[in-house]
């Protein structure tokens, strides 16, 4: 115990190795957020946040974007693919505001989504409602589960 305190030979422990590892990959994060112009402590968040779930027949791709209008969206669904872009506008404050706390940002997006199977890209189905974008994607006929009957 005191040779390893005083000499740093490594403690080999499981908790030790994920300490190292979570500490590597800070210092990562730190170096990519240099390099890709985000000032340390503030996160560039991925907009707009999106959940995509499937059952047997569709996957569901349902997107948060508030304030943002339908006409300022573009969505193209290929054989595994849907991709989602667009412009956030937010309203100039007036030339004399100053701001306490700015979170929100304006600007052009873009998010792809891989699945997992082929989806019919004539059936695509997209509204939005109250800030919340659903696109239903069906699947192609040789992509949805077969029952099968035992002889």
């Amino acid at each position: 115990m005191m040779f390893r305190r005083y000499f740093g030979v490594p403690d080999w422990s499981f908790r030790r190795r994920v300490e190292e590892f979570e500490n590597l990959r800070k210092q990562l994060n730190f170096m990519n957020d240099a390099f890709m112009g985000v000032a340390p402590g503030r996160k560039a968040g991925v907009f707009p946040l999106v959940n995509l779930t499937e059952d047997k027949e569709n996957y569901y791709l349902r997107a948060e974007l508030p304030g943002v209008k339908s006409e300022d969206l573009d969505i193209q669904a290929t054989g595994t693919t849907v991709s989602l872009s667009g412009e956030r506008k937010i309203p100039a404050e007036n030339d004399g505001a100053k701001y306490h706390r700015r979170e929100r940002e304006a600007g052009k997006f873009s998010r792809m989504m891989s699945l997992s199977s082929e989806i019919n890209p004539d059936r695509v189905k997209a509204a939005l409602a109250d800030g919340i974008l659903k696109v239903t994607l069906p699947k192609s006929e040789k992509a949805k589960p077969k029952q099968i009957s035992i002889k």
